[in-house]
């Protein structure tokens, strides 16, 4: 076999938000793909390079005319153990939430069988909703951990696995956090050295430091943790500013806010993952800017949890890096289409205001609507621009992370209706109403590892 032949050729329509203030139609072309995974050609479909092209790769796929391929979406937020109460437990504030459904549940994970089932259901539930990058919370047991980093890496999921460290006596229950912050710390190295030494030789699988939050750990373990980070060049996940009760409480502990104390920490660095952020000042954003670091906004579970709207358009103008979050189970859809639309709503709704006890003009906050290629955006080359990985473009030198979609088999009402629907019609209507059930195929590096026979194939 000759190793220099494309691994894949794809030829059709494809959508992609390279910018975010812009939608870019790729009508009838080539997308060439190397052994690496990584695209290496766009031609137009007519063209000789593309025919060149299309006879050397080793497989081709040509999407029908009612096919369209996008970026992969990139999940920038999800707490794996929460996946059994996903759409469930929204009932009560984010503070009970934790001590009455979610720590219970997460503390099962010391049973392997029952973590492998639940990795088992949520790793290929994720692919088939388009999502080829996941920033995983995992609970803070090491073995389910490495369990999880294992199924993402057999079925293909590009993926940051995190061990949570919490020790804090207030903000966690004595049967559930680290011993001390010695063996937080200790722990978190050796999942860092477990996931890395199974992953080695490959970027698709990759370990990341995971304090929970700051009410949930001693001052001694987030220093550690930021030693951690130092030293081994581990990008860091934690919350920042979800709601009135963590950023109280931080500014009880330190007078400072969320932000400054990460910063001063360490552990606000490039790369760092910075959950919600609702309660973020502009002093915090251009701490963030200024450590290039991103926030994982999550539309859905802040209508829950966050006590207000985090302000999109405001982080973005401070030189913000922003891409989305599920919040799983926070969030109780666990696609980032769903939440795409649900950040154009959030962002409608601060724009506008909620009161109608206040006039027009001092109910809501100005200039904050997003619409729903930057929504997208967000959701594909926002994220990747977090976490510095070049992905969520359809575009040489980017990773081919992509999925289709079918317009023509779905019953969620997506459908093209000749003479009204033009392309940016329909690529708004994919991302407000596709599902599983209408994505036809997945790829994580040029590999297809979820959905199947609806997408025509050949091999060369």
């Amino acid at each position: 076999m000759n190793e220099s032949r494309p691994l894949l050729a794809v030829v059709g329509t494809a959508y992609h938000t390279p910018t975010r203030d812009h939608l870019q139609v790729l009508g009838d072309v080539t997308i060439v793909v190397d052994q690496g995974g990584v695209i290496s050609d766009v031609h137009d479909s007519a063209s000789l390079a593309a025919s060149d092209a299309i006879r050397q790769a080793h497989q081709v796929v040509r999407l029908t005319a009612d096919q369209r391929l996008l970026p992969g979406l990139i999940d920038l937020h999800i707490h794996a153990p929460q996946w059994p109460q996903v759409g469930t437990g929204l009932d009560i504030p984010l503070e009970r939430w934790l001590f009455d459904y979610t720590f219970p549940l997460e503390a099962r994970y010391a049973d392997l069988h029952f973590a492998d089932a639940v990795w088992g259901h949520m790793v290929p539930t994720l692919l088939a909703h388009g999502t080829t990058t996941a920033v995983y919370f995992s609970s803070v047991h090491e073995r389910a951990t490495q369990m999880l980093a294992e199924h993402c890496m057999r079925l293909g999921q590009r993926a940051y696995v995190g061990r949570v460290a919490m020790d804090h006596p207030q903000g966690t229950p004595d049967w559930y956090r680290d011993a001390s912050p010695d063996a937080g710390i200790q722990a978190s190295e050796r999942s860092i050295q477990s996931i890395s030494a199974m992953a080695a030789g490959q970027s698709l699988v990759q370990p990341i430091i995971t304090p929970r939050f700051i009410p949930a750990c001693s001052d001694q373990l987030l220093v550690g943790l930021a030693e951690l980070a130092a030293r081994t060049g581990v990008l860091v996940q934690t919350h920042c500013s979800e709601s009135d009760w963590e950023h109280r409480i931080v500014l009880e502990r330190f007078g400072r806010s969320d932000t400054a104390m990460l910063n001063d920490l360490g552990l606000l660095q490039p790369g760092t993952v910075l959950a919600h952020g609702n309660h973020l000042g502009d002093s915090d954003f251009d701490l963030i800017s200024h450590a290039q670091a991103g926030v994982a906004h999550c539309p859905l579970s802040n209508s829950y949890f966050g006590n207000a709207v985090f302000p999109v358009r405001r982080a973005l103008e401070h030189g913000v890096k922003v891409g989305l979050g599920t919040d799983v189970a926070g969030g109780a859809q666990p696609g980032l289409l769903a939440q795409s639309a649900m950040a154009v709503t959030a962002s409608r709704m601060l724009e506008d205001g909620v009161d109608p006890a206040r006039s027009a003009g001092q109910r809501g906050s100005a200039q904050s609507r997003l619409d729903i290629v930057s929504a997208f955006h967000l959701a594909t080359a926002g994220g990747a621009d977090v976490l510095g990985i070049p992905a969520g473009r359809l575009q040489v030198g980017c990773y081919f992370d992509a999925f289709v979609v079918d317009l023509a088999s779905s019953r969620s009402g997506l459908r093209r209706w000749d003479g009204i629907d033009d392309e940016p019609r329909l690529f708004e209507k994919i991302v407000r109403l596709a599902g599983p059930s209408d994505i036809n195929a997945v790829w994580v590096a040029g590999r297809q590892c979820s959905g199947a026979s609806q997408v025509p194939t050949s091999t060369s």
